[in-house]
């Protein structure tokens, strides 16, 4: 993740294209005691879009069968209704939570045909900009 640290969205989505396989990942060792690693996650955060019904018309009928085929996705979920904060409206717009088996199927994934198409596919509907994150995950 430290790659994409100072990046425009535009040279975000370029690494991302590129494959994640080329973004250094930087974690707790799942060989450490306290890290005990039980998956690994890509929260997707789609900033509000110009259009929100054509953005939904588009994720729902296009975009998420292309994200489905990645290979190694276990689970892909998506927010439903108003994504907010404690302060109010959060100017997103759709959150998509994907699950893999840890950061190398992840990375694996978007280094793909079907990772890199599935990349690619933003420009066809995420007008209001998209924030990746990937992580792996452990029980607290």
């Amino acid at each position: 993740m430290r790659a994409l640290l100072g990046r425009t969205r535009r040279q975000i989505f370029r690494v991302v294209a590129a494959g994640a396989a080329s973004i250094p990942y930087i974690g707790l060792s799942k060989n450490s005691a306290s890290a005990q690693a039980q998956n690994a996650k890509v929260v997707v955060l789609y900033k509000t879009p110009t259009d929100a019904a054509a953005f939904d018309k588009y994720y729902f009928d296009n975009h998420v069968g292309i994200a489905k085929k990645m290979p190694g996705l276990r689970k892909y979920e998506v927010s439903q209704g108003v994504v907010g904060t404690p302060a109010g409206p959060s100017g997103i717009h759709l959150v998509a939570m994907l699950e893999f088996d840890d950061m190398a199927a992840v990375q694996r994934a978007f280094a793909s045909p079907e990772g890199k198409a599935a990349a690619d596919d933003l420009r066809n509907f995420a007008s209001g900009g998209v924030d990746l994150l990937m992580f792996d995950t452990r029980d607290a």
